[in-house]
């Protein structure tokens, strides 16, 4: 059983192809995390003059991602993985939340992709796929998004140039 996470973007959708592709016909749990709305309040440091119907603002948030996880447990079925859509909350970070789901489902290994954030925006932003390479304790494939590994491709062929 692979552990896929996704979240929708391309760097996520590139993880789940690679993973038909290092895996074929595996089977695969495609996660998605999601936060709480008084969460995410807290940690942005935002505060509202209004009420605010958190549980339904939570639904919303839950149903949106158990949308976004069947979309790339289709992605994956359709590249011939045996795949399956599964949500969680984030209770402490996104990165905690995804390795607790890989031992969940017994995992033998997690996916993710890897946004390539790079400097200050590296430091502000934080790395879920930098955080689960330094604690998991099982295997770990980080996988750029055609467009970051492009980048960093060029990039390399500019400092052999120099």
């Amino acid at each position: 059983m692979i552990l896929i996470a996704y979240d929708g973007s391309d760097d996520a959708k590139a993880a789940v192809a690679h993973t038909a592709q290092l895996f074929p016909g595996g089977q695969a749990t495609v996660l998605t995390v999601w936060q709480r709305f008084i969460d995410t309040m807290a940690r942005v440091g935002g505060g509202l003059g209004v009420v605010v119907d958190f549980d339904e603002i939570d639904s919303e948030s839950e149903k949106s991602a158990l949308e976004r996880a069947q979309e790339g447990a289709q992605l994956a079925a359709d590249a011939g993985l045996d795949a399956t859509a599964r949500t969680a909350v984030v209770e402490t970070t996104v990165a905690d939340a995804i390795l607790a789901e890989a031992a969940t489902v017994a995992a033998s290994a997690v996916v993710c992709g890897s946004r390539g954030y790079t400097g200050v925006k590296s430091m502000m932003l934080g790395s879920v796929s930098h955080h689960i390479l330094q604690h998991a304790d099982l295997p770990v494939v980080v996988v750029p998004s055609p467009a970051v590994a492009g980048a960093r491709a060029q990039h390399r062929r500019d400092l052999e140039k120099s």
